[in-house]
């Protein structure tokens, strides 16, 4: 990422790029797939650079991560909000983001679990206790506006088929992973 002569340099802008450039390669490789020199040299920037905004490779990985956890968290409460005020319609909208991620031809299953897998340190395993509670509370919100008895549990319920159906999707047959769950998510809300 070179900048031309005369150009002003942007630190934000800078921090940015390496961030969206980074998470494409960590997902794709895993954070244990590629080494700081050669994620410098493909992103196109130095390790000082690189150093400079995240401190270490650890700190790239934990920017990545929460990046991509907000991000995710914002995709499927947007697509919640689309849905309308009709909680099965809500959920039913959210497994059907979810299979249109499964369907495309660069997934590999939640990178903040997958790197919770990976990496068993604090930071990680933070990282994705607050990722899966993201999750939650869409899930324990939607449970809520449904009159579940117990929304919690009823979200805690969605929680575990969404996260099935990823790794199933992942690791298993994508084709319609987020279909059955979907149908499954429906048959426990119609059940409150």
């Amino acid at each position: 990422m070179a900048v031309p002569k005369g150009s002003t340099i942007d630190p934000e802008r800078t921090r940015t790029t390496i961030l969206e450039a980074a998470t494409r390669m960590l997902y794709k490789r895993g954070l244990d797939g590629i080494g700081v020199a050669e994620l410098c040299a493909s992103i196109g920037v130095s390790k000082e650079t690189l150093y400079r905004h995240f401190g270490t490779k650890e700190g790239l990985v934990e920017s990545v991560l929460h990046a991509r956890s907000e991000r995710v968290m914002n995709w499927l409460a947007e697509a919640v909000t689309a849905a309308g005020d009709d909680p099965a319609d809500q959920l039913s909208a959210v497994f059907d983001a979810l299979q249109q991620w499964y369907n495309e031809p660069d997934f590999r299953g939640c990178a903040i679990l997958n790197a919770a897998a990976q990496h068993h340190v604090e930071t990680v395993r933070t990282l994705a206790e607050g990722h899966l509670g993201g999750y939650l509370d869409i899930f324990t919100g939607i449970a809520d506006r449904a009159g579940a008895a117990d929304p919690r549990l009823l979200g805690r319920q969605l929680l575990m088929l969404v996260e099935g159906a990823t790794i199933v999707a992942a690791h298993h047959d994508r084709a319609d992973a987020g279909e059955h769950a979907r149908r499954a998510a429906l048959i426990l809300l119609s059940a409150t």
